[in-house]
C-alpha cells in the first residue's frame, strides 16, 4: 500500500514515465510469455498490414513485429543497462580517486579523459567495433569505456565539492583510509546527482546502441533489436508499409519516459516544485 501512496505523490509527468518504464520492464522479465510467437519465428507473409491478423503486422521476412518488439525490449534495454552500469562503475571510481588523491593522479586521469572525449563518440565506436567485432561483451566494453569518460567528469566534479567538507576532513584526521572515505562519505552524498546522470547517460547509451544496430554494428541477427528493426523495415516505407516506424516509436517512447523521471528527480534534488 505504501508503494501506491508513494506513486500517488509523484507528479503526473513522473507517473507517466514510470508507467511506461514498468511496461518495458515486464517485457524484459517475461518476454517469452508475453510474446505471441518466437523471436525469429516466421509466421506470415512479408509486411502484413498493421491491425490485421497480427497487431503490428509482420516485418520484412514475415516475423511477427509485436513479438520482435517484446524481445527487442529485453535485448536492447538490458544491454544498455549493463553498459551504463559499467560506465558508472569505471567512471565513478576513477572520478572519486582523482578528487580524493588530487596531484599527479588527478592530472594523469583528467588528461587521458580529455583525449578520449576529444574523439567523436560514434566515430570511435565505429572504428573499434569494425576492428574487433560486434559480440555482446565487446559492445558492452567499448561503449562502457566511451561513456565512462563523461561520467568521470561528473563524478570528479561532485566528489571535489564534497571532499572539501568538514566531515571529510574529520574522517581524514581520524585516520580513515581512502576507500573508507570514498565509500562512506563521498558516495552517499553524491548519489542523487549521479542517479540523475545515470538516467540521462542511459538514454545516450541506448540511442548509441540503437544507432549502431541501424548501421549493422550492434546486436546481430537473429537477435531482435529496435535499431536493427528500423533498418530492416525502412525500405517498406517507399512501398507504403510504415512498419519501421513502430520500433522507432518505441525508441522515442523509452527515451521520453526516462527523461520524465530524470526531470522529476532533478527538480526534487534541487528543491523545485512541479511547474517551476
Amino acid at each position: 500500500m505504501s508503494f501506491f501512496k508513494a506513486i500517488g505523490r509523484l507528479p503526473w509527468s513522473a507517473r507517466i514515465g514510470l508507467l511506461i518504464l514498468l511496461l518495458f520492464a515486464l517485457c524484459i522479465l517475461f518476454a517469452p510469455w508475453i510474446a505471441p510467437y518466437g523471436e525469429s519465428q516466421i509466421v506470415g507473409d512479408v509486411w502484413e498490414p498493421i491491425g490485421g491478423t497480427f497487431l503490428f503486422g509482420t516485418d520484412q521476412i514475415g516475423r511477427d513485429l509485436l513479438s520482435r518488439l517484446v524481445y527487442g525490449a529485453r535485448n536492447t534495454i538490458s544491454l544498455a543497462l549493463l553498459t551504463t552500469a559499467l560506465a558508472f562503475l569505471v567512471g565513478g571510481l576513477l572520478g572519486f580517486l582523482a578528487a580524493t588523491m588530487r596531484g599527479w593522479v588527478d592530472q594523469l586521469l583528467s588528461r587521458f579523459v580529455d583525449i578520449i572525449i576529444s574523439i567523436p563518440t560514434l566515430i570511435f565506436a565505429l572504428i573499434v567495433l569494425s576492428a574487433v567485432g560486434t559480440s555482446i561483451p565487446v559492445l558492452i566494453s567499448v561503449i562502457g569505456l566511451v561513456y565512462a569518460m563523461p561520467v568521470y567528469r561528473i563524478a570528479r566534479a561532485v566528489a571535489m565539492d564534497i571532499e572539501i567538507m568538514d566531515y571529510v576532513e574529520v574522517a581524514r584526521l581520524r585516520g580513515e583510509g581512502l576507500w573508507w572515505i570514498m565509500r562512506r562519505e563521498i558516495l552517499p552524498n553524491a548519489l542523487t546527482p549521479l542517479a540523475a546522470e545515470f538516467g540521462l547517460r542511459f538514454c545516450f547509451v541506448f540511442l548509441l546502441i540503437s544507432g549502431l544496430s541501424f548501421l549493422g554494428l550492434g546486436l546481430q541477427p537473429p537477435l531482435a533489436d529496435w535499431g536493427a528493426m528500423v533498418r530492416g523495415n525502412a525500405d517498406g516505407i517507399a512501398w507504403g508499409f510504415y512498419h519501421g516506424l513502430v520500433p522507432a516509436s518505441c525508441i522515442a517512447l523509452l527515451t521520453i519516459s526516462v527523461n520524465l523521471l530524470v526531470d522529476w528527480l532533478v527538480n526534487k534534488a534541487s528543491g523545485l516544485r512541479e511547474g517551476q
